[in-house]
């Protein structure tokens, strides 16, 4: 089972404002959510969940099946769609239960370094946006784990917008 981490930053490792507002390029959106397509799974924190739906990021890639790990949400029936699950473990567990061979992390940071410090990501894309941010939500949240990286491809999105696909190496 694959586990894939991809996200968009600044320049600066940040992934969204203060305000939670990410102001990507259409490119980059474009790029995210073919990977979803292709992946045909979202694996999210509540947080992150609550913002896609409410505004409509959820439809727009097709209402892919959606794992979010929370400890304050349940599953609710209304969306065989949206399933909750308390820890990365059991995100991965019910992808697999359900025949996925690919894991989609999309965040936010607390999501994300609980995968990395547990060791469950094999490949992270970064979509590189040309923008600063003196302040907002980093790319992990203060954790203590550390990985090394293997750069295996570079490509750009746009003039502006730089992909950088990395293997996790274990």
């Amino acid at each position: 089972m694959k586990t894939i981490l991809y996200m968009a930053i600044t320049a600066n490792g940040y992934i969204a404002r203060k305000n939670d507002e990410t102001p990507w390029s259409k490119e980059e959106w474009g790029s995210f959510f073919s990977k979803v397509k292709e992946a045909k799974n979202i694996v999210l924190g509540r947080k992150t969940f609550e913002m896609m739906k409410s505004n409509g990021n959820l439809k727009e890639i097709g209402d892919p099946l959606v794992i979010v790990v929370s400890n304050k949400m349940k599953n609710n029936l209304d969306n065989p769609n949206y399933l909750f699950v308390n820890s990365p473990e059991q995100a991965i567990e019910t992808l697999k239960e359900k025949g996925f061979n690919e894991v989609f992390i999309a965040g936010g940071a607390a999501l994300n370094s609980s995968f990395m410090q547990k060791g469950l990501v094999d490949e992270i894309y970064l979509d590189i946006e040309p923008f600063v941010f003196g302040d907002g939500v980093k790319l992990f949240s203060e954790n203590d784990f550390e990985a090394n990286l293997e750069l295996l491809s570079i490509k750009n999105l746009s003039k502006n917008v730089l992909q950088l696909h990395y293997r996790v190496i274990k």
